[in-house]
């Protein structure tokens, strides 16, 4: 199965976490994340290699319906890191990045984690109104 960026993927999406709170693509609404698997969000984010920097991004445990670009060598604001960009399976849209390797030690809790940019994401909470 082709998970390349550009590859057409949408009939790999997973419907997943029925009535539970989560994050999804901002472009076509496909679940992305669970809220629980909500770390910080207080993370800075960039969109575009150097363009400019969003202090709105999400650190998450774990995502679904998403697929990794190539790994890179990219400088952060904490230093540089391995990284592999986020795409969407329903749209391919990038939404952030995934930490594959941290260099500094004190940065390596954020490897194997999702930062997906706040920009790119909704805040879905699911509520029930009774009728």
């Amino acid at each position: 199965m082709d998970l390349s960026p550009t590859a057409d993927t949408k009939t790999q999406v997973v419907s997943t976490y029925l009535d539970q709170p989560i994050f999804s693509c901002s472009q076509c609404c496909v679940v992305v994340a669970l809220q629980d698997e909500l770390i910080s969000k207080s993370f800075s984010g960039r969109e575009g290699r150097g363009l400019r920097v969003s202090l709105s991004s999400s650190l998450l445990h774990s995502a679904v319906n998403v697929k990794l670009g190539k790994r890179e060598d990219r400088p952060l604001l904490t230093g540089v890191h391995t990284v592999a960009d986020v795409f969407c399976v329903g749209c391919n849209d990038r939404l952030g990045w995934y930490y594959v390797k941290a260099s500094d030690s004190s940065q390596k809790y954020k490897e194997g984690k999702f930062l997906l940019e706040r920009e790119k994401i909704v805040k879905e909470n699911r509520w029930k109104i009774d009728e």
